[in-house]
């Protein structure tokens, strides 16, 4: 039994090692099959059909795919700066389109953000119709290649070509006039590239910005806005099936051109959708009843002037983003236009509007109409420089609250006054005799503006205002002078819009921003202390407004410059201030072109115009002298010019009337000594008082105060009256 177990196990091994032995032998002889060259073990070294088939298929499968490499290779990067490239656009403060420009081709191609401005109803039925399943594959989607390989099969043409959103890409960025299998190989290829180097959102932002619709339009906001008049972020069903249908083939479907075409394929879109189940068909007949345009929107043009600007400062930006406001814009530019037409021909108008606070341009509209050539429209009448007429006085009566001398209820005389050659006359040709200070701003009486200013200095006046922003420009060669207060001068509708926001600002002025930037480094600027800030537009807010306006509603002043040239009015309230020019681009003068008649009504409907209720304006800075008249100091009871005493009994200083300093006196001798004598008139003082010529006395002024004395020979002359206390004045003049 032992022997007989030996025997058995020792047949159990050799029996699995021989299956073993056989079982390598079947695994080499496999690998034999699928190597290259013949077994080493072969020793006849002549190689089986099959072995040399698979050699050869192999060989030339590696071949190809070298080469297919290589081709891949030679297309080089994918062309994506050249697909990028967009209308450069510019936008309001709160992203909406103010103005397109055309590419330098003359296409319009507007970027496109489809997470901010494009309709989620209009994304839905483009996926659906031209690829369902976008976000799932990896640029080439093998049923869509398949359905479109069975169709070409039976039926021998190409029916649809299965591309994908990534594929239509690559072909709208590499167009190609022929469809065939290479060019499809092709889109393949870079649709694959366009996955791995972009996300999805921006394969879908490309395409939608390159998608052809007929002419110059390309991307779907360019034929939203063309065809349809509006952003393509709120459109109806017929709407979006239309700019779904009209890539396809886009100049046969041309809506300007082939409206009928294009309804055929919208109604296709919506049919194919109620096939999908993606709208229903109750929805499908509704849209399918809505006519399609058939004319062509321009473009908007919102702030033209703005954008042109814009465009000049910023260089190879697609989007400029400026701090206008889109719809204040829109309200505006039909107002300066309407009332350029009502006030005649040739006239233009300008308004502009700041925010007080940062100093930001809501609103600028440059001239009444950019395209009407004889009201000069492209010439922004905001950046011009013209003559501010009155508009500066509100700042001269600043200085003078800051400097201390004078007070709003403060006297203040309107009586003819001479400043050597200048003798200043107001308006309309009167003097109001002796007026609180408020009412001879909000009168804009010239006399005591111009009074005011010699006090405070025609110098100090300009640095302040150039310090607080405002560019004045002075004749060539000139200085500063007391007609500056009147306007002779020169500056911008927007440096005056800056300087009349210090007012809101209780003494500080922002510089001017229109063009959004990322870091906003600007500081204000010194116009006035507050206290004088505000009395001036507490002053200013009681100027009677223009006829059916509100009283006390908004702080403004009227200007007219020499010769009726320009016409302005400038206001403010808490958040806002708002300029208006009126008056000819070129300069003409237009006979009864006032500030109050024809720009201040502009300014009050502008403000009605904005929408916003009106902000008060701010309280009274601590330490503001609040009384009237008769509970003031002494000192600011009454303004008096230098060389003016205030005496305890109330007696006015000695002044001389006449003849005034710096006039030219013409003696006829001819007629004897006593028809040339010369009158002496003086005000105030306390007699007996003294008239001395050159230092010699002439003998006293009578209790009438005043006296008729031999004038001086040719030339110059000191003429001084001296008081009973010692107090003088004194005059120079010219005898001829």
């Amino acid at each position: 039994m032992r022997d007989g177990d030996h025997i058995s196990r020792h047949s159990g091994a050799a029996r699995r090692a021989e299956r073993w032995r056989a079982i390598a032998r079947l695994r080499i002889s496999r690998f034999r099959v699928w190597s290259f060259g013949p077994s080493r073990n072969d020793g006849s070294g002549v190689r089986s059909k099959s072995h040399r088939a698979l050699s050869a298929l192999a060989l030339a499968f590696i071949l190809a795919l070298i080469g297919f490499v290589g081709w891949v290779y030679s297309l080089g990067p994918l062309p994506l700066d050249e697909a990028r490239r967009v209308s450069t656009t510019i936008v309001d403060r709160n992203g909406k389109l103010l103005r397109a420009y055309a590419m330098a081709d003359g296409r319009w191609r507007l970027p496109v953000d489809t997470k901010t401005n494009v309709d989620p109803t209009y994304l839905k039925l483009l996926f659906a119709y031209e690829d369902q399943r976008f976000y799932a594959h990896d640029g080439i989607d093998p049923l869509a290649l398949g359905r479109a390989a069975v169709q070409l099969a039976t039926r021998g043409y190409i029916v649809s070509g299965g591309s994908t959103i990534s594929m239509q890409l690559a072909r709208l960025m590499e167009p190609r006039r022929q469809r065939s299998l290479y060019a499809k190989l092709h889109q393949i290829v870079r649709a694959i590239e366009l996955e791995r180097s972009l996300s999805k959102d921006e394969i879908l932002n490309l395409y939608l910005a390159l998608a052809p619709y007929g002419g110059n339009l390309e991307g779907i906001r360019a034929a939203s806005i063309a065809y349809l008049g509006k952003e393509p972020k709120r459109l109806s069903l017929a709407e979006a099936a239309l700019l779904v249908a009209l890539p396809q083939s886009p100049e046969t479907r041309r809506l300007d051109r082939y409206p009928d075409a294009a309804r055929i394929a919208r109604d296709r879109v919506l049919g194919r959708m109620v096939e999908e189940h993606v709208v229903s068909v109750d929805d499908a007949k509704q849209a399918k009843a809505v006519p399609v345009p058939t004319l062509r929107k321009p473009m908007p043009i919102l702030a033209p002037h703005a954008s042109d600007n814009a465009l000049a400062t910023v260089k190879d930006a697609p989007v400029i983003k400026l701090t206008l406001d889109s719809n204040l814009q829109k309200v505006l530019e039909p107002l300066a236009r309407d009332r350029a037409i009502a006030l005649g021909p040739n006239i233009s108008v300008g308004i502009i509007v700041v925010d007080v606070e940062s100093g930001d341009v809501l609103a600028r509209v440059g001239s009444a109409d950019y395209f009407d050539v004889s009201r000069a429209g492209q010439v922004d009448m905001t950046r011009a420089i013209r003559s501010p007429g009155s508009t500066l006085k509100p700042f001269i009566y600043g200085l003078a609250f800051e400097d201390g001398f004078v007070h709003p209820d403060s006297l203040i005389d309107d009586r003819p006054v001479r400043f050597g050659s200048y003798a200043p006359e107001n308006f309309d040709m009167t003097f109001q005799g002796t007026v609180p200070v408020k009412k001879a701003l909000q009168m804009s009486l010239n006399v005591p503006a111009i009074v005011l200013l010699d006090r405070v200095g025609s110098s100090r006046l300009a640095s302040r205002l150039r310090q607080a922003g405002g560019n004045l420009v002075l004749p060539k060669d000139e200085s500063p002078g007391l007609a500056m207060g009147l306007g002779g001068v020169g500056i911008t509708l927007q440096d005056l819009a800056q300087l009349y926001a210090g007012f809101a600002r209780l003494g500080t002025t922002k510089p001017l921003r229109e063009i959004m930037a990322t870091k906003d480094d600007r500081e204000p600027l010194r116009l006035l202390d507050p206290v004088a800030a505000w009395q001036v537009g507490n002053v200013l807010l009681g100027t009677p407004p223009p006829e059916n306006a509100a009283h006390n509603r908004i702080a403004f002043k009227t200007g007219t410059s020499y010769g009726y040239r320009d016409a302005w009015s400038v206001g403010f309230d808490g958040r806002m201030t708002i300029g208006v020019w009126v008056g000819r681009p070129d300069g003409a003068p237009v006979p009864g072109l006032i500030g109050r008649l024809a720009a201040a009504p502009i300014l009050f409907d502008a403000f009605a115009r904005t929408g916003k209720t009106l902000t008060p304006l701010p309280k009274p800075p601590k330490g503001t002298l609040l009384a009237s008249n008769a509970k003031l100091p002494l000192p600011l009871k009454r303004f008096r010019p230098v060389g003016e005493l205030v005496r305890p009994g109330g007696e006015q200083a000695l002044h001389i009337q006449f003849p005034l300093n710096g006039s030219r006196i013409d003696v006829d001798r001819s007629v004897g000594a006593e028809a040339a004598a010369m009158p002496v008139k003086v005000a105030g003082g306390v007699l007996p008082m003294t008239v001395m010529v050159n230092g010699t006395a002439l003998g006293e002024i009578d209790g009438r105060r005043q006296r008729l004395i031999d004038p001086p020979g040719p030339g110059f002359a000191r003429l001084t009256v001296i008081d009973a206390t010692g107090a003088a004045d004194t005059v120079v003049i010219r005898i001829q």
